[in-house]
């Protein structure tokens, strides 16, 4: 069967423990994978203040899964969604090609910039150091008392 991509937006109960979080997380990373589905991307958002309550939740837990799999598979995964009380809210989506060329894009401008920013970065970095061992040169040179 033909694999897609798909990305599904997951909302959980913040109210939880960090290890409860990750052990949802970490559940749902299984259910993909041993499906037959190949994780490309995860994106945690973290702890975010909603715009309006959702079952009687005012924070949540965001996190981004991107994946191939079959289509048949998405509803196995929003069943299960459904089903575990922890999950509040949760959003999958095909990505077209025009979506994925967009990403890759994204990837390589982010990229670009980190480079950039590293080479102006790390010659004011050097500077610093280099300043700084010589206020420690001339701190640690004897005084002449008179």
């Amino acid at each position: 069967m033909k694999t897609q991509v798909y990305e599904s937006a997951v909302l959980i109960n913040a109210s939880l423990e960090d290890d409860q979080i990750g052990n949802i997380i970490n559940h749902i990373k299984e259910t993909i994978t041993s499906n037959g589905g190949e994780i490309i991307e995860i994106e945690e958002w973290g702890r975010k203040r909603l715009a309006y309550m959702v079952r009687k939740s005012k924070i949540g837990y965001y996190i981004i899964f991107q994946y191939n799999s079959s289509p048949d598979f998405v509803l196995k995964l929003e069943r299960f969604f459904q089903l575990d009380e922890s999950v509040l809210r949760y959003l999958t989506i095909k990505l077209s090609k025009d979506a994925l060329e967009q990403f890759e894009q994204n990837k390589l401008q982010a990229a670009a910039l980190l480079e950039e920013e590293k080479a102006v970065t790390e010659p004011a970095v050097k500077e610093t150091e280099k300043s700084e061992e010589k206020n420690e040169e001339k701190n640690n040179e004897p005084k002449n008392i008179q």
